[in-house]
């Protein structure tokens, strides 16, 4: 579903889910958590509407990469959409 929580929501999710012997899920729709690519593929569907949150994500991930030209797009769109971290 590619929402983004908080720290402390996924901490506690992580720890219900670690007591209870339970699947790996998404806190917010309980489906299992997607593969790699299968997170890249909905990231990139949300960077095509527009969304400040997987921009910024994206950005990130291409900092980290060492393509800051990249990374730079990718935050300058996101924080033109109102993204303010």
């Amino acid at each position: 579903c590619s929402k983004i929580i908080c720290n402390g929501c996924n901490l506690a999710n992580k720890i219900r889910e670690i007591e209870g012997s339970l699947q790996q899920r998404c806190p917010f729709c309980r489906q299992p958590v997607p593969t790699r690519e299968e997170a890249d593929k909905r990231r990139m569907k949300r960077i095509e509407v527009n969304d400040p949150a997987a921009m910024s994500q994206k950005g990130s991930e291409q900092y980290i990469k060492g393509d800051h030209n990249k990374a730079f797009e990718y935050f300058t769109k996101a924080s033109g959409l109102g993204d303010v971290e």
